[in-house]
Parts: C-alpha cells; structure tokens; sequence
C-alpha cells in the first residue's frame, strides 16, 4: 500500500478548512461592515429637509436638498432638519383643558366642587373679568439650523411656554368681546372689537416672535420663527349655558319693552283722540256762550255808546220809563221816601 503524505493529511483535515471559511466569512463581513461605517453618513436629502453637519461637534456645513458626503461617526455627526421653506405645525397643549379637569366635569354632578387648580385648567382670564378658552395652533419655520440642533428636544417644550405666556397676556389685555363674539347684541354697535378680534392673530404672531427674539438676544434662542397661528376661541359650558340664559332673558325682556311700547302708543293716541274731542267741545261751547253774551249785551254796548256819544239825550228817561212799569209789576209793595223828610226812614232789618 502507498502512504499519503503526513502534511497534505493535515490540510485536508474538515476542522482547518471550516476554520478557513469562518475566517474567510468573518473578513468578508468585517470588509463590509468597514464600507458600510464609511459611507454610513453618505445620503440623499430630501427637498422638504436639510442636514446639519457637525464636525467633532461644532458645526460644519449645512447640507439643502441634494447628496450628502460626510466622513462616519464619530468624526462628524448628520442632523437632519426641516427644510428653510417648510412649515411646520404645533399644538399648543398647555392651553387645552387637562384630562383631569375633563373628567372631574363628567363627574361634578355626582361629586363635590372642582378644585381651583382643575376648575381654572385651560381657561384664561381677560381684562373684563372674563373666561374665555383658546385652542392655538402655531405654524413654525426652523431659520437657525445650528441653534435649533443645541437646543434639541428643548424646543417644542419652551415654545409651548412662549405661546402660552403669550396668549395670557393677550388675553388680559383684550376684552372678551375683542377675543369672541360673547355678546350677538353688541356687534353693530363696538365696531372695535370686530376690528380687535382681526388683529387677534396677528397680535399673537408678534408677541410670540418678540419673545423668541429675547431669547436669541440672550444666546438662548430656539432657531425658529412663527409665521402663523390658527386660534379657535370658545367660551367655557357653564358660561355658554349662562351667556344662553342672558341672551333669552333679554330677548324676552325686549320684547316686553316692545309690546310695552306698543301699548304705550295705543293709549297715547287714544288720549289725544279724547283731548282733542274735548278740545273742539269746549271750542265750540265757549263760541256759543261768546255769541250769546255778545246778543245779551249787545244792547247794552249800544246805549252806552250813544250816551258817550250824546245822540240821545233823552235816552236815561225814556229808558226809566220803559222799564219802571215792569219792575214795578214785579214788586208787591212800594214804599216812598222823600229825601228831604227824615220823618220816615226806612231802617235795614226792622221790623214793618
């Protein structure tokens, strides 16, 4: 028999050739896990993104649309970011009513008072003493990349405090019927307020940029710009349920005063109609009276201005004797008295 090489035994053993193949497999995976590290931070951006390259941690570049080269972890690190056109929108949950307080309303028929902390949840006080609450939307622009990757999972949090801050002090300083429409009957008469409420929007816009803008100001600045805020305002279910109650009680109390009003008229111009009856019956008595006074003196006036006149000089005798025999007839005894005889006097009251 022929022997076989102790050497070449050896190399064909089934140990040494798995064991080649696992380092074999092993390089292979190791080559490709070096590629992948190394063009690990080589990618294509999106329009609607932009990336943030971060040499070593301090920034680099920043990267728009387009393919991104940059060297692996940990020599420098890609952020990606909304692009600078892009809109994004937020929220603003800290102006909602809290869970709690929602089911604390669900169950105050059947339980004690709302505490202060949840019966105040998501409401906010104006200037006229008024509750009114706001469910705000902010619509957002990242304009510093770099400041905005510092700031990182702080942003969303101090925005939601900005746009907080901002709205409770624009609610103090509004009246409620300058946020909403509180009061139908007002709305024709304060044309500010319609005016006001306008400018809400715009006037939260503005408050909320001028703090952002003290923040960037103090080094502390969130890398982001508010274009625009969608605000829905509502007034709480208690108020709308009393404002309800108002609003009937003075479309009922209007309609008294109308029909008030209407009664008032009615006997207004019956009063008149019975003044100006009785108007045109004293008119018309007094004129017959005046005519017959007239005829009844008419003779009267006649002989007195013949005898200023002194057309008839006869006339206080003619006169005597015309009417003496009438007054005479009337009488039942005529008694005499000479005035130059004091003989006979007659004395008032004695006795005949």
């Amino acid at each position: 028999m022929s022997r076989v090489p102790r050497g070449t035994h050896e190399s064909s053993s089934p140990w040494i050739q798995a064991g080649q193949l696992a380092f074999l497999a092993l390089f292979a995976v190791t080559l490709l896990a070096a590629v992948a590290w190394a063009f690990s931070n080589v990618r294509q951006i999106d329009p609607q993104n932009r990336a943030v390259v971060l040499h070593f941690g301090a920034l680099d570049r920043i990267q728009n649309a387009g393919l991104l080269f940059a060297w692996p972890r940990p020599f420098e690190q890609v952020i990606l970011l909304p692009a600078a056109d892009r809109v994004i929108e937020r929220r603003i949950d800290n102006l909602l009513r809290s869970d709690a307080a929602l089911q604390a309303d669900r169950l105050a028929s059947f339980a004690t008072p709302l505490s202060d902390a949840l019966a105040g949840s998501g409401y906010l006080l104006t200037g006229d003493t008024g509750v009114v609450q706001l469910d705000v939307r902010v619509f957002y622009k990242v304009i510093e990349p770099y400041a905005f990757v510092l700031q990182g999972e702080h942003v969303l949090p101090a925005l939601d405090r900005l746009v907080t801050r901002s709205a409770v002090a624009l609610s103090a300083a509004r009246d409620l019927d300058t946020i909403l429409v509180a009061r139908p009957e007002l709305v024709g008469a304060y044309s500010q307020a319609a005016e006001r409420r306008e400018r809400l929007r715009g006037d939260l816009v503005q408050g909320i940029n001028r703090r952002l803008v003290e923040l960037t100001a103090t080094g502390q600045g969130l890398g982001i710009e508010v274009v625009r805020v969608d605000v829905q305002s509502s007034l709480p279910a208690p108020a709308v349920n009393a404002f309800n109650a108002v609003l009937t009680a003075s479309q009922q109390a209007d309609k008294t005063v109308a029909n008030a009003r209407n009664e008032a008229e009615k006997l207004t111009q019956s009063a008149n109609e019975r003044a100006d009856r009785t108007v045109q019956l004293a008119q018309a008595q007094a004129s017959e009276r005046l005519a017959k006074a007239s005829a009844d003196t008419a003779t009267v006036l006649s002989l007195a201005k013949a005898q200023q006149q002194g057309t008839d000089p006869q006339m206080m005798l003619r006169i005597y004797r015309e009417r003496l025999p009438t007054i005479m007839g009337q009488a039942g005894s005529v008694t005499t008295v000479n005035p130059k005889d004091d003989s006979r006097l007659i004395i008032q009251g004695a006795a005949q």
